[in-house]
């Protein structure tokens, strides 16, 4: 468990399931990552259940956002884990009630200092839409630095999106 005055993150527990079922079915949500249709709780269950949380084996980690007084409030994650040059890719998602209070800049840099420290990462990368002001202004703010940007990268239903790159070397 990973921890601070403020939160902690720590591993998906079947008692998350509904939160989890809220934030993967949110559609506003869908356009900045892969999802494209509904989860059902039973894929969701399935998923927490059947978890190594062997970053190594898995190429992925998601860890809950949980408040010092234990509430849940979201998930931090990496995945596409490259073990040949030491990168993940990071996501977050904090639930609109709990957002501009640091806790998704104190969630993402106790995940860098986890990465660096007891994983060997050398780089997190994040993709944020150019439209997304609050997800680059959080990652600028982490230390991460714009490296590129990638046109007409997501579809949505407004249209075509290009994302912007976010490196941070750990």
């Amino acid at each position: 468990m990973l921890r601070s005055n403020l939160l902690r993150l720590r591993a998906v527990e079947p008692e998350d399931l509904d939160l989890m079922y809220l934030i993967e079915n949110d559609t506003e949500l869908w356009s900045m990552g892969l999802a494209t249709v509904p989860y059902s709780l039973y894929a969701l269950k399935q998923y927490i259940a059947e978890c190594s949380y062997d970053f190594y084996q898995d190429r992925q980690l998601r860890l809950v956002i949980e408040t010092s007084d234990g509430i849940s409030v979201g998930f931090v994650d990496m995945h596409k884990y490259d073990s040949q040059h030491h990168r993940a890719e990071v996501g977050i998602v904090v639930v609109p009630e709990q957002q501009r209070k640091g806790i998704a800049t104190e969630s993402l840099r106790l995940l860098a200092d986890y990465a660096s420290k007891h994983l060997g990462i050398h780089q997190l990368y994040a993709l944020v839409p150019e439209c997304n002001k609050a997800s680059e202004a959080l990652f600028r703010k982490c230390g991460y630095k714009e490296t590129a940007i990638l046109e007409d990268w997501l579809k949505s239903p407004e249209g075509w999106q290009s994302v912007k790159v976010f490196q941070l070397v750990v």
